[in-house]
C-alpha cells in the first residue's frame, strides 16, 4: 500500500456523493476504506449510465480503493456486524441523518462504547443540534441555503444553482481535512472525538470567504457581495473562432489589451488608476474587454496573454478533459477513465490499489478479519442481515 495513510482504516457509512467522495479521497490517500452499503446498493451505482448494472460512470471512480460490505443495519445481527467493524476502525464516517442514526442505534456513544479511541464524523444537512437537524437535504437545497443562489441574483438578476453539486463536493473536502485534524489530535493525545460537518455550515464558511466583503465589519459598511467577482461580464468571452477565459487584473494587463485591440485612448482612463478603482469598475473594464476580444482568434489571444503576463485560459469541454484522463483496466468492465488525485506527493503519492466494487463484493473477507468464523458468516448470510457476494 503507498499513500501517507497507510495505516489508516476508515469505515464508511456514507451514501450518494458527498461521504463516497471523502472516503474515496481517505482511499486514495491510502487508507483502508470499507464501505458499509445499504442491501439495495448505493444511489451513486445508479446516477447515469454505465458498463455493468451495479458500476455507472460516477462510481467507477467514487467507489474505487474501497472494499465493500453488504449489510442490513436494521436487523440485530447486521448491526452488531457493523460494531464488530467499527472496534478496528480509526475514523467512522456517516452522512445519515440523526434520527435514523439513533434508531438504529449507530450513534457516536453507540460506537464509542465498542471504540473509545474512534474519530466519528457525522455530515448531514443541518446541524445536529438546530430545529432542522433531521430535515433532509440535497446539493441544490443547500446551495440555495447557503447564499450560491442569491450571488447568482446579483449578477444575473435571478436565483439559480451552480450546475455541479458544488455543496456536496465542497463538504466532502471539509470531511477529509476534520478527520485528518482530529486524527491528529489522536496522535497526541490518545482522544477519539466525535465531529460534524453540517453541509449547510461548509458551503456557508466557503460562500461568505469573499462574498462577506463590505458586510462583514460592524456595523457594515456596505451590502454583501464581492462586487468584483458578481460582475456579469466576468465570464468566458468570445473570440474571433471559439471561447477563452481572460482576466486582466493589473494597470499594465489592461494598457496591453486596450492598445492591441485599437482601444489606445483607455490606456489613461482614471478606471484604471489603482486596485481599487480597477475593482469598483470591474463590470465596465470587463466590458471593454469583451469588445477587445472578438479581433482575434483564441490561439492568438493566449499566445498574447503568455508574453505580457496576463491570467487566460482555453474554455475546456466536459469532453475534452475527460478524454484526457489516463486509464486503467477494471477487472470486471474493462478499461474506464480514472479521475487523478488532485494532490502529487514526493514520498508518499497516492494510487488506485482497488477498482470499483460490486455490492457485497468484500463481504466475506472484512468480517474474517474483524473474528468472523465461516460458519457464522454464512448463518448472518442465511438470515438475510449480510448481502451474498457476487
Amino acid at each position: 500500500m503507498t499513500g501517507p495513510l497507510a495505516d489508516v482504516r476508515v469505515l464508511d457509512l456514507t451514501s450518494v456523493v458527498m461521504g463516497p467522495l471523502a472516503t474515496q479521497i481517505l482511499g486514495d490517500l491510502g487508507a483502508d476504506v470499507i464501505s458499509v452499503e445499504d442491501i439495495g446498493g448505493d444511489t451513486n451505482r445508479f446516477m447515469g449510465p454505465g458498463p455493468h448494472a451495479q458500476l455507472s460512470g460516477v462510481s467507477l471512480n467514487l467507489l474505487r480503493n474501497k472494499r465493500n460490505i453488504s449489510l442490513d443495519l436494521k436487523h440485530a445481527d447486521g448491526r452488531e456486524a457493523f460494531l464488530r467493524l467499527a472496534e478496528r476502525a480509526d475514523i467512522v464516517v456517516t452522512n445519515l441523518r440523526p434520527g435514523p442514526l439513533g434508531r438504529l442505534g449507530l450513534a457516536y456513544d453507540d460506537v464509542r462504547a465498542r471504540n473509545a479511541r474512534v474519530i466519528f464524523c457525522q455530515a448531514q444537512g443541518w446541524p445536529t443540534e438546530g430545529e432542522h437537524g433531521n430535515r433532509p437535504a440535497y446539493d441544490d437545497v443547500i446551495q440555495s441555503a447557503a447564499g450560491l443562489a442569491d450571488a447568482f441574483l446579483h449578477r444575473d438578476g435571478v436565483p439559480a444553482i451552480a450546475p455541479t453539486i458544488a455543496a456536496d463536493k465542497v463538504s466532502g473536502l471539509t470531511i477529509v481535512y476534520s478527520v485528518l485534524a482530529a486524527l491528529h489530535h489522536r496522535d497526541r493525545t490518545g482522544e477519539g472525538q466525535r465531529l460534524e460537518v453540517p453541509m449547510v455550515e461548509a458551503m456557508q464558511a466557503f460562500m461568505l470567504a469573499e462574498h462577506g466583503s463590505a458586510a462583514i465589519p460592524v456595523p457594515a459598511m456596505g451590502p454583501a457581495g464581492y462586487t468584483r467577482v458578481l460582475s456579469p461580464n466576468r465570464r468566458p468571452q468570445q473570440t474571433a473562432d471559439g471561447w477563452i477565459h481572460l482576466l486582466p487584473y493589473s494597470k499594465a494587463n489592461y494598457v496591453a489589451l486596450f492598445i492591441a485591440g485599437g482601444k489606445a485612448e483607455l490606456a489613461d482612463d482614471p478606471r484604471l488608476q489603482n486596485r481599487f478603482t480597477r475593482a469598483q469598475a470591474a463590470d465596465s473594464l470587463y466590458g471593454e474587454v469583451v469588445d477587445v476580444l472578438r479581433q482575434r482568434t483564441t490561439a492568438e489571444w493566449l499566445e498574447f496573454c503568455d508574453t505580457h503576463d496576463i491570467p487566460a485560459g482555453p474554455v475546456a469541454t466536459l469532453d475534452d478533459l475527460v478524454a484526457a484522463l489516463p486509464t486503467a483496466e477494471h477487472p470486471l468492465v474493462g478499461e474506464y477513465h480514472v479521475i487523478p488525485s488532485g494532490v502529487r506527493f514526493d514520498r508518499t503519492p497516492t494510487s488506485v490499489r482497488r477498482h470499483a466494487p460490486l455490492i457485497g463484493q468484500d463481504g466475506d473477507e472484512v468480517l474474517l478479519e474483524a473474528g468472523y468464523t465461516d460458519v457464522e458468516v454464512a448463518a448472518l448470510r442465511e438470515c438475510g442481515a449480510l448481502r451474498s457476494k457476487p
